[in-house]
């Protein structure tokens, strides 16, 4: 089973729904995610912020934090994950899950930030979080 199977199986045995921002990956996960037949039972939809400006426009990601950090970072993760639970609300109710993705794929970095570095959000009713991912080194 792959990963996404895992998940979707996961998301409808506890009915939950999902929802995705990307950037990084730019619609590569929500991709994935409907691959995996019976995906449309949990899946709500996914947004590819990759503009900087939409993340704060469509997603709520603070201005300064955009501004000040720049879009790799891991409280706009963290934003991006929690907007697009409520960006793909059904009749006022969130998505349950919410996933980002947001990074620096290269071969520049804009933001002189380390290229392969990643930051995936999550956010859920519980709360949100963001996991720094690094890229294995090469050997």
């Amino acid at each position: 089973m792959t990963d996404a199977e895992s998940l979707i199986d996961l998301l409808r045995r506890r009915e939950w729904t999902i929802a995705v921002a990307e950037s990084l990956t730019g619609g590569a996960l929500a991709s994935s995610l409907v691959a995996v037949p019976g995906a449309s039972a949990v899946f709500r939809g996914g947004v590819v912020a990759y503009a900087t400006p939409v993340k704060h426009t469509l997603l709520g990601v603070d201005a300064r934090l955009l501004a000040e950090h720049g879009a790799v970072h891991a409280q706009v993760a963290e934003q991006m994950a929690d907007g697009v639970r409520r960006a793909m609300a059904v009749q006022g109710v969130a998505a349950s899950l919410g996933i980002s993705t947001t990074g620096i794929a290269g071969p520049d970095s804009p933001d002189g930030q380390p290229v392969g570095t990643v930051h995936i959000g999550i956010a859920t009713p519980l709360g949100v979080m963001a996991q720094d991912a690094q890229p294995p080194k090469p050997v």
